[in-house]
């Protein structure tokens, strides 16, 4: 029966509200959507059951693709000798002040201390993987002799440690999971069209199974990835006004293969060596789900990365009505997962409905179906939208009337495939509004100053010809940075064409996004 319930786990978790403080909202819709929390470890986390299955449904829509594209998945090792790590300079030393080391392979006891055996110290440090270009290299001299063994696509899930001193629930933590694309090419074009290939395909996934807008382009110098000659990114605009990186793709030149020594015979039987390419998202993806699309109730998902896209209700006051009513309830789930839809029943016992709701709501879930006695009389469904495009003036009451509806049995579950398929647009089509109100195109410094010390700021395009010491002076006054130099085809049509430097007054021929950023 529908009692009451004491037990914690159907407790109501309160968000703080955004304009309150944002920060503490997105750890409160992470806590109610039971996505994560923090682990016995210092910057590390725990991916709980529901935020973990948001994962795997990033990481099916994601591996389609890089198979589509014809990569392969392959798994390296998560320790790489120190000296491999180091052979490649630039890249060395941008992750040496993250990496973890390895010195010793056990432990003993001394008067009562388990401390490192020092007999068991290793001849060779080993690095736990930051990132795994150095360890793969040293593979591919193995696999790669002629011009047939390219190009070599591969790519791997993995974890990977990067020791952040100030760390964030998905955005930056210590320990995080993710998919590298490392790949090997006979020509200098061919990898650079490997590069925007899977940029382009990580924009594709961001836009359109996220429905988070992003804008394309490529890094500063300062801003590449260590050991690059070119890094493109997207970047999007969370709903504080900040900027995130959302995936990024690098050209790293014949750098690699030179330090790893993998060279291969052309086609004129001379030796050569590879071009190579890496490429990577992790689970800072669902960060950028929680700030592009959450409200002050909870987390709100898209329903393409749903793990449950309808949750079904039974609602009923004695045991003979229960029998009837989960009957129901099953056989109009039934029906719902023959037309591929991700459905489940929630008929725990000693739960009030409302608490069911506040529950599944706080979880992200696209639409809720609820089954009473009434329904199952009139042959009606009643279907609770979690999310409804806004109307400017509508009052939230009004709003929550909107999100209801009730609707013939078979109109109702024929309506819920289409329902879906629209909620995925209107969310897209909100994140860009949402985008397109804290964009400014700024040609003044005064202005760039109003715009992010008191109109709360979001993107800016701004002309620069600045140095790498002046986008410092830029941070110090501002807390912004170029997210990226944009591509063409990325510039709204005011923002195009020839101007000056906002900083420096200097000529410059195209702008560059600015913002803050997470």
């Amino acid at each position: 029966m529908n009692k009451p319930d004491n037990q914690s786990r159907t407790e109501p978790n309160a968000v703080t509200p955004r304009a309150q403080d944002y920060s503490q909202w997105y750890l409160d819709v992470i806590k109610k959507a039971c996505l994560a929390e923090h682990s016995a470890v210092r910057g590390c986390m725990v991916i709980r059951p529901h935020g973990y299955a948001i994962w795997e449904k990033m990481q099916r829509e994601l591996d389609d693709r890089f198979k589509a594209t014809g990569h392969e998945n392959a798994y390296f090792p998560l320790f790489i000798p120190l000296s491999l790590l180091t052979r490649e300079e630039k890249h060395a030393s941008g992750f040496a002040k993250e990496c973890a080391v390895v010195t010793h392979h056990r432990l003993k006891s001394v008067n009562g201390e388990i401390v490192p055996d020092p007999e068991s110290k290793l001849e060779e440090p080993l690095v736990v993987r930051p990132t795994s270009e150095t360890i793969i290299w040293e593979q591919y001299k193995n696999w790669i002799q002629s011009y047939r063994d390219l190009p070599l696509l591969i790519n791997q899930w993995a974890n990977v440690v990067r020791w952040e001193m100030r760390t964030r629930l998905f955005l930056r933590t210590a320990e995080f999971l993710w998919q590298e694309g490392h790949t090997a090419h006979a020509t200098e074009k061919e990898a650079l069209e490997e590069t925007w290939r899977m940029l382009d395909v990580y924009a594709d996934f961001a836009e359109n199974v996220m429905a988070v807008p992003v804008i394309k382009g490529r890094k500063t110098e300062g801003e590449r990835f260590a050991g690059a000659l070119e890094t493109l990114s997207i970047e999007g605009l969370m709903q504080d006004g900040k900027g995130l990186q959302m995936g990024t793709s690098h050209y790293l030149g014949q750098n690699f293969s030179k330090s790893a020594d993998v060279k291969f015979q052309n086609k004129d039987g001379r030796l050569e060596f590879v071009y190579a390419t890496s490429w990577g998202v992790s689970t800072r993806l669902i960060g950028a789900l929680i700030m592009t699309h959450s409200d002050d109730t909870g987390l709100v998902l898209p329903p393409k990365l749903a793990p449950v896209q309808v949750i079904v209700i039974p609602i009923f006051k004695n045991e003979e009505e229960r029998l009837k009513i989960v009957e129901e309830a099953k056989k109009v789930a039934a029906e719902l997962k023959s037309r591929g839809v991700a459905v489940r029943v929630d008929d725990r016992d000693g739960i009030m409905p409302g608490a069911k709701y506040y529950e599944w709501e706080g979880k992200g879930v696209p639409l809720r179906i609820e089954v009473g006695p009434k329904d199952l009389e009139k042959g009606s469904l009643c279907i609770a939208r979690r999310f409804v495009p806004e109307i400017q003036g509508e009052k939230p009451e009004e709003q929550r009337r909107r999100r209801k509806s009730f609707l013939p049995r078979a109109e109702a579950i024929a309506s819920i495939v289409p329902t879906l398929e629209a909620m995925q647009k209107e969310l897209l089509e909100r994140a860009r509004a949402v985008r397109a109100g804290r964009t400014r195109v700024l040609d003044k410094i005064e202005d760039f100053e109003k715009f992010f010390k008191e109109e709360g700021g979001g993107f800016a395009w701004v002309h620069w010809a600045g140095n790498a010491g002046q986008e410092e002076e830029m941070a110090k006054r501002f807390e912004t940075s170029i997210r990226c130099i944009p591509f063409e085809d990325q510039l709204p049509p005011e923002a195009k064409g020839e101007g000056n430097c906002i900083l420096t007054g200097r000529p410059s021929k195209q702008r560059v996004l600015m913002s803050k950023s997470y």
